[in-house]
């Protein structure tokens, strides 16, 4: 009985040696590196569609505005200062060294410091494009605040002091001057395989760190004795104007007229009335209340996705169908590592996996809307993303269905 186990067993071993490949150890031999399995995925999906819900507003008598929001005052424009600076002090966070080492050598002649360029590192330094907003009105000696944004290379802007910068208009004239500590209103850390950084360290601020040299005289009324008020671009209808006109006419008879270009009101000073009231009669004048004609604007930003309507905005009885192709693609390069000894070369084989998926949706019919609530209620019945619905609003707009003027940011 032993025996004849002993010769089963045998033989099984025998048949698991023929089924298995033999294997041989050769003396310093080198095993094979294990090649990459990993694959890169890509993938697309929509979030849950959020449900909106009416806010309470009121809903009953007409909605009055004083003229001050609907008009500009012409001759009180800010007026915008730019300039080119170093900031300094950076703890080698700064520009790279070919970036500074001009504008530091010009920084050094004109201190009657003459150096070499070639031998400036100035890995703690940035050149920065410095930027301020000059009111109206203002006098010399006031101060202002001052952005400086970095131009080339450079990591952060945190503890750096700016030198003395110029700040000119348009026209090439110094009307302020900025120096100073920057407040980059955040940090950054890093080492040498990690960082960490809170908020945007290549732009600062520099609170009350310009200076007006010059005093920017302007006047509310021209050389002729009118007070011009430029209605802004989204209030900008004959309608506005001509209640602007009425409004006006109806404290200061005859005081106001509309100009021919079809966005200005002329406000006539009376010629008795002293220089020193000309801001207490502007001031009467844009107190006054008028009921403003809400344009039919629908205002579309397709980088962001955002959908802003206004009231006024009608729609057509049509039909609309979206079909969405979405393609998602993936790179999972492998690279072929050869054993030890095989006098094999390293291989790069790519690897893609592409996913095309296409929306299978049918025409879904648009009644007639007269409303602010009821287009919104319609827009909704579609189920289209924000990004989806502007291509949908463009094309309605195109075909006629949708009674508004599209502008896009």
């Amino acid at each position: 009985m032993r025996k004849l186990q002993a010769i089963t067993l045998l033989a099984l071993a025998t048949l698991a040696a023929a089924q298995t490949p033999e294997v041989r150890v050769v003396p310093g031999a080198v095993e094979a590196p294990k090649q990459p399995e990993t694959r890169s995925t890509a993938g697309y999906e929509k979030a849950e569609r959020f449900e909106p819900k009416s806010g309470r507003g009121s809903s009953s008598g007409a909605i009055l505005t004083t003229i001050e929001t609907l008009v500009d005052v012409r001759g009180q424009e800010d007026n915008q200062l730019t300039g080119l600076g170093i900031v300094t002090g950076l703890a080698g966070t700064g520009d790279s060294v070919n970036m500074t080492r001009q504008l530091l050598s010009n920084v050094m002649l004109a201190n009657n410091v003459r150096i070499d360029v070639s031998q400036l590192t100035p890995k703690n330094c940035a050149v920065v494009s410095v930027e301020a907003t000059l009111p109206p009105g203002i006098q010399a000696g006031r101060k202002i605040d001052v952005r400086v944004s970095t131009i080339g290379d450079a990591k952060s802007l945190q503890g750096g002091v700016l030198l003395f910068t110029e700040l000119r208009d348009v026209g090439g004239m110094v009307w302020a001057t900025a120096a100073g500590p920057v407040d980059v209103g955040g940090f950054a850390a890093s080492g040498a395989s990690a960082s960490v950084t809170k908020n945007q360290v290549t732009v600062g601020m520099l609170a009350g760190g310009g200076k007006v040299e010059r005093t920017l005289v302007s006047d509310i009324v021209s050389e002729h004795g009118f007070i011009y008020l430029d209605l802004r671009a989204a209030q900008s209808s004959f309608t506005n104007r001509v209640r602007i006109v009425e409004a006006v006419n109806g404290i200061f008879p005859s005081a106001a007229e509309a100009a021919t270009d079809g966005r200005t009101v002329k406000v006539r000073v009376p010629g008795d009335l002293p220089k020193a009231a000309h801001v207490a009669y502007l001031d009467a004048i844009l107190r006054l209340e008028i009921e403003p004609n809400m344009q039919p604007y629908v205002v579309i930003n397709e980088r962001t996705g955002a959908i802003v309507m206004g009231q006024g905005v009608r729609l057509r009885n049509g039909a609309v169908a979206l079909g969405g192709i979405t393609v998602t693609i993936a790179e999972s390069p492998e690279t072929s590592q050869p054993g030890a000894l095989s006098n094999g070369t390293t291989q790069n084989n790519a690897r893609t996996d592409i996913n095309v998926k296409e929306d299978n949706n049918g025409l879904v019919e648009i009644p007639n809307a007269v409303t602010l609530h009821e287009v919104v209620e319609v827009l909704n019945v579609l189920g289209a993303t924000p990004r989806d619905l502007i291509q949908i609003l463009e094309a309605m707009h195109q075909a006629g269905l949708l009674l508004a003027e599209v502008r896009r940011m």
